[in-house]
């Protein structure tokens, strides 16, 4: 495997500009494929790097400077991705004030395919009491998702298989740390295959620590026009799908049908433990699709949930200009605070140590013929049994009200 090291900080090392393909690789038998790293200029994305892999149908681009997330992409001409009222992106973190609007502050640079929340936490906003030494009392805010979209890699490279079918891996490692809290190295590769319709994330988190330490990770992993649309359809196997709240509840019958661009809507949120394969080479595995109104374009996620047990719905169909969006969201937790998600047993634990892998495949499908296949093989798992559907917010998922 041929490898490029573009920036590694524990040598020095960082290179602004790169660009390779099948040809320079001698490769040029096959399908064409290229990768390319350059640094954006101007305006709040001043300064962000960015890693441009096109593997001959599907493209997308790898923003290192934000924790490893993919920011737009590309499939037979049909775009991946949302139009964020943030245009100016991708905004680097240095124009990022977490703490800012009452610690909604992340929203301010929120505009990509993928984004991880985490490590320490992720979810709404929420504050911690705690007293001093000197017996006065503080407040701790922690900010919506955490902190890992935020933080720059330390380590990037490119590598690209010199034997069939010539895989395409873009690696990066961003460590959360500070000193008396945790400190967890999320190593991440990003991998596609020439001509494929697949890209695939792994995330590997590593405790630095010498005591054990706790992490949350969620895939924050949002789409938009041509696959949002009105009568979209959401396709997954539920177990069971529990509203967040009363404005989740008034949304519940038809939850899985999307509406038209709505200016002022208001966002619904379902969270759902998604049932697994039975049998067969995809044992253990389950998937949720995103299927366009004519049912001949389709975006599906693959993944563990004994790595990503929580799956979260999120509807965001507000207008076209305020962010027309939806994220299909695997997890280890949902998107409740902390404290309320670690009460109940959805925090990650790592021993000295100790790691913890996550991989998703987002897979782009085109044309009825697929998306049929891919919506019987939903219903295949679904045959198991019917899906409970809690009529309002139920522990031990959301708070009741």
């Amino acid at each position: 495997m041929a490898t490029f090291v573009l920036t590694d900080l524990s040598r020095d090392l960082w290179v602004e500009g790169f660009a390779t393909d099948a040809q320079a690789l001698g490769l040029a038998g096959g399908r064409r494929f290229s990768v390319r790293k350059r640094r954006l200029r101007g305006g709040r994305r001043d300064g962000v790097d960015l890693v441009e892999v096109d593997n001959g149908r599907l493209s997308f681009s790898i923003i290192p400077t934000r924790g490893m997330g993919i920011w737009k992409g590309s499939f037979d001409g049909d775009r991946l991705g949302w139009d964020s009222p943030v245009a100016d992106g991708p905004v680097n973190p240095a124009f990022v004030n977490l703490a800012a609007h009452g610690g909604l502050g992340w929203l301010d640079g929120f505009d990509e395919l993928l984004v991880r929340c985490g490590l320490s936490w992720n979810g709404a906003p929420f504050e911690v009491k705690s007293r001093k030494a000197d017996g006065s009392e503080g407040n701790t805010t922690y900010n919506l998702h955490g902190k890992i979209a935020n933080i720059p890699a330390s380590y990037l490279a490119v590598h690209v298989g010199e034997e069939p079918p010539h895989e395409i891996v873009v690696e990066g490692h961003v460590t959360e740390a500070h000193l008396f809290g945790p400190s967890v190295r999320m190593v991440s590769r990003v991998s596609t295959t020439p001509g494929s319709n697949r890209l695939t994330v792994r995330d590997e988190f590593v405790n630095l620590k010498d005591q054990p330490v706790d992490m949350q990770v969620l895939y924050h992993w949002n789409f938009g026009f041509p696959f949002l649309q009105e009568d979209s359809r959401f396709v997954a196997p539920p177990r069971t799908v529990t509203p967040r709240d009363p404005r989740a509840v008034e949304g519940l019958e038809g939850h899985e049908v999307y509406g038209p661009p709505q200016p002022g809507f208001a966002e619904q949120v379902y969270f759902h433990e998604l049932m697994t394969h039975p049998s067969g080479p995809e044992a253990g595995r389950t998937m949720a699709m995103l299927c366009n109104r004519g049912g001949d374009r389709a975006v599906a996620l693959r993944y563990r949930p004994d790595q990503l047990p929580c799956f979260t719905l999120w509807k965001n169909t507000g207008g076209a200009r305020d962010g027309y969006v939806t994220g299909l969201e695997p997890a280890t937790n949902y998107p409740n605070p902390l404290p309320f998600e670690k009460a109940r047993g959805r925090v990650v634990t790592l021993p000295v140590n100790g790691r913890h892998v996550a991989e998703t495949t987002l897979e782009v499908l085109a044309g009825a013929q697929a998306v049929a296949e891919a919506r019987a093989e939903v219903d295949r798992i679904q045959s198991q049994a019917r899906p409970v559907v809690h009529p309002s917010p139920r522990e031990p998922f959301a708070a009741e009200g």
